[in-house]
């Protein structure tokens, strides 16, 4: 077939300007673009997309830096971002590949690297938290990179507040924690516990201020709404351990909220081993809807997040800012209650409940 030096020839250009056409460069008039354009057609020209991206402008390839946890991949809630990121990718033709953001990794600046060296269009960046200073190193908007399911803020030290760094595509989390709370007010639970984790998260934060606020309303004061916070470092192990940590500290709670499944499945476990019966004596509330939710015993009533929607939501946003389509991208997808075994109206002091049936 034709190649590059025979478009060039066709069109009386040299062969870097039919190269610099290929890349659809600024320095090219568009009466030149279009000339070669034609000539390419008419001699049925196919560029060489490998070579291209090499010197051209995209790589078609995306990184997405997961954090050093340990098992991030086997991970549930990591996987249906991971999903919705690959598939969405793979259906425009775009290449994905995986790192730690190990503190090595970091040191090394090797999440700039990837640009310097082209390796990658844009990087999406999953489950980071505030503690994590290289995210500042996107801030500048120079090197495509977008937040999943979270956002990142600094202290800006021009004026003393937090500010939001980096561009996002998040769960709405705060309105998630609403619509638990409200239901949880509406069985008439007001001793409300929080399992929560990671403060530095910037949605956790926003489900635990949420809570907060929740519990003072409820009319408790603010050393009760303490008493009533426990950190279960989003595992099982970690929810049934702030369980214990919970009934002690105030034995008379009612319900409970954690702020991801496992912890709530945690706490579940641990209520079944002490013989407290979940729904009758304590409703428990989680928060994804990762598959299991529906499959532990009783079922979990949990706020569902668009994860898998949020992660193709993100992969398409961060390819719209590669290509200039999109300036900075601030985007927040709704969750909605799953009601299933885990909760039910709060047992008034010294009352028999209503007959099983009743709702």
């Amino acid at each position: 077939g034709p190649n590059l030096r025979d478009v060039a020839a066709r069109a009386e250009v040299s062969v870097a300007t039919v190269s610099l056409v290929l890349n659809d460069s600024e320095r090219i008039s568009r009466a030149t673009k279009m000339r070669v354009r034609q000539v390419m057609n008419d001699l049925g020209y196919q560029p060489n997309r490998l070579a291209q991206s090499l010197s051209g402008r995209y790589t078609k390839v995306l990184a997405v830096l997961l954090p050093a946890l340990r098992h991030a991949f086997a991970d549930a809630y990591f996987g249906e971002l991971l999903s919705g990121i690959t598939d969405h990718a793979h259906a425009l033709g775009y290449k994905v590949f995986l790192e730690q953001a190990k503190p090595e990794y970091v040191a090394a600046r090797q999440h700039i690297e990837l640009f310097e060296r082209r390796y990658v269009d844009g990087v999406l960046l999953l489950g980071t938290s505030d503690k994590d200073r290289y995210t500042g190193d996107f801030s500048d908007g120079r090197y495509p990179a977008l937040v999943v399911d979270n956002f990142i803020e600094h202290d800006d030290p021009a004026t003393g507040q937090k500010r939001v760094v980096t561009d996002y595509v998040m769960s709405d989390y705060r309105r998630g924690a609403e619509q638990a709370m409200n239901y949880l007010h509406q069985l008439g639970h007001r001793k409300i516990g929080l399992l929560y984790a990671a403060p530095e998260i910037g949605t956790s934060r926003q489900v635990i201020e949420t809570w907060r606020r929740y519990c003072s309303e409820g009319g408790l004061d603010g050393e009760a709404c303490e008493r009533l916070m426990h950190d279960g470092e989003f595992t099982e192990r970690g929810g049934a351990a702030a369980m214990v940590r919970l009934l002690k500290a105030e034995p008379d709670v009612t319900a409970v909220l954690a702020t991801n499944d496992k912890m709530a499945i945690g706490a579940m476990h641990l209520l079944d081993r002490r013989g407290v019966k979940v729904p009758e004596e304590m409703s428990v509330v989680g928060f994804d809807d990762l598959q299991h939710a529906a499959f532990v015993t009783p079922s979990l009533t949990t706020i569902h997040l668009p994860l898998y929607e949020v992660g193709q939501e993100a992969c398409q946003r961060l390819i719209d800012r590669v290509q200039n389509k999109a300036a900075s991208v601030a985007e927040t997808l709704r969750t909605h209650l799953v009601v299933r075994d885990s909760t039910a109206m709060v047992r008034r002091a010294g009352s028999q409940r209503p007959p099983a049936g009743n709702g």
